[in-house]
């Protein structure tokens, strides 16, 4: 989804470094195979290798990437040519639809979430993070971290596009633990961890839900940053990214089997299901994934 030109970005709402601490991630990207520090509690080491090029990891330290972000990232432009640029503006978007949007439909007010660019590797409130751990939302201290890197092991390890849209609906996931965060169901991943129905799959889902209903408001007027209409092509490369990262496609490549017992995400298909649901509805109830009879038809609501 492409930004309009004359779009004003705050290269300021995005920044890179993080903290110490030993809190809990929620993952979104990678799915469940890496997630940063609870990956080994469900798939162990010899599935994260096998999605990552054996395990190895860059280890030489931060490579901060926002120092020249206030010169290049001014307009939407700039968010359309630079994929660093397009994170900044996706967040503002973001901002401006859930900073309207969450008071009218839930009374709870919208807090902004920290969002940290980084390539190589950062120490974070949930332990450090690399290309390896994919983006994921850091509850501790309300942040979301990404690696600019993760879109081109999207293509290359995942087979899937990571054109405009496609990166804009990784960071809009993440954005959408944060709604959870602040709506006080986040917890129910770490309370039902794994399992095909678990706890962990419907937040997951219902993030994924949050990323379409945000793509279903982002090209509405008003705000400084504003988004072009989504076409055919560019919806076609978010959905396939939603299904690149399914916890079926992504332990078969490893593993040649899928095991739904330790699902933590959620099947392809249920993935671009509940992104689908939200971006046709753009309505906050229809992303009820805890009262879902059935992951795989979202229309079952109890």
């Amino acid at each position: 989804m492409s930004f309009n030109d004359n779009s004003q970005l705050n290269s300021g709402r995005v920044s890179s470094g993080g903290g110490g601490g030993r809190g809990i991630a929620v993952g979104g990207g990678l799915g469940g195979v890496v997630l940063l520090l609870i990956a080994g509690l469900f798939f162990g080491q010899d599935g994260i290798d096998a999605l990552t090029g054996g395990g190895t990891q860059d280890t030489a330290g931060t490579q901060q990437v926002d120092s020249g972000l206030a010169d290049r990232c001014r307009t939407g432009a700039d968010a359309n040519t630079d994929t660093s640029c397009r994170m900044v503006a996706t967040v503002q978007s973001l901002d401006q639809f859930w900073g309207d949007y969450l008071p009218r439909a839930t009374g709870k007010q919208y807090t902004e979430p920290g969002v940290v660019l980084f390539t190589g590797t950062d120490n974070t409130s949930c332990g450090q993070a690399s290309s390896a751990t994919g983006p994921f939302y850091c509850p501790s201290d309300s942040t979301v971290y990404l690696d600019t890197g993760f879109f081109e092991e999207m293509r290359t390890q995942f087979g899937a596009d990571a054109d405009a849209l496609a990166q804009e609906y990784v960071m809009a996931h993440e954005v959408g633990h944060h709604i959870q965060d602040l709506q006080g169901t986040l917890g129910r991943a770490q309370q039902d961890p794994s399992g095909a129905n678990s706890g962990a799959v419907r937040t997951e889902l219902q993030a994924d839900c949050y990323a379409g209903m945000w793509a279903h408001h982002a090209t509405e007027s008003g705000g400084a940053v504003q988004l072009q209409p989504i076409t055919r092509a560019q919806l076609s490369d978010a959905i396939e990214a939603a299904g690149a990262i399914g916890d079926d496609r992504i332990q078969e490549a490893a593993r040649g089997r899928a095991n739904p017992e330790s699902f933590t995400h959620g099947t392809s298909a249920q993935r671009q299901a509940w992104f689908l649901t939200g971006y046709q509805t753009g309505d906050l109830t229809a992303c009820n994934t805890f009262s879902a009879r059935n992951l795989n038809h979202p229309d079952a609501l109890s």
